[in-house]
């Protein structure tokens, strides 16, 4: 099993920035690409951004490309998600998940392990 816990969310008015974290344990971080997913009330989890195992590729929704950064440190078994620009649409809760995957997922069916989830609130 792997666990994961996120934490850094909160409220932040728009245009405001946040740092989430995800820290892994339980089974080889390395082994593992990442992603962070976000479900608003009423609506489907939907993927946020994707790194491979060893950072060096990244992928994004449209909706948080330019906005938005991934990134890990498998020193600290740490996934990280820079948010700027923030807006009220941006609302949700965020989860981290892993994959053994080698390639970009944007599935969440295809995710192994997922956390428990942080709440993001965007103010107008």
């Amino acid at each position: 099993q792997m666990q994961l816990v996120e934490s850094g969310g909160g409220l932040v008015q728009a245009g405001g920035s946040l740092r989430l974290s995800c820290a892994a344990s339980g089974r080889t971080f390395s082994s593992y690409a990442m992603g962070w997913f976000r479900q608003a009330p009423g609506k489907e989890r939907e993927f946020v951004a994707a790194i491979s195992r060893y950072g060096d590729n990244t992928y994004y929704a449209d909706s948080v490309k330019g906005r938005f950064a991934i990134s890990r440190d498998n020193a600290k078994n740490t996934v990280y998600l820079q948010m700027n620009s923030l807006k009220p649409e941006d609302t949700a809760v965020y989860y981290c998940a892993s994959t053994l995957s080698i390639v970009m997922i944007t599935t969440p069916g295809r995710y192994d392990y997922w956390g428990q989830g942080t709440q993001v609130t965007v103010s107008s």
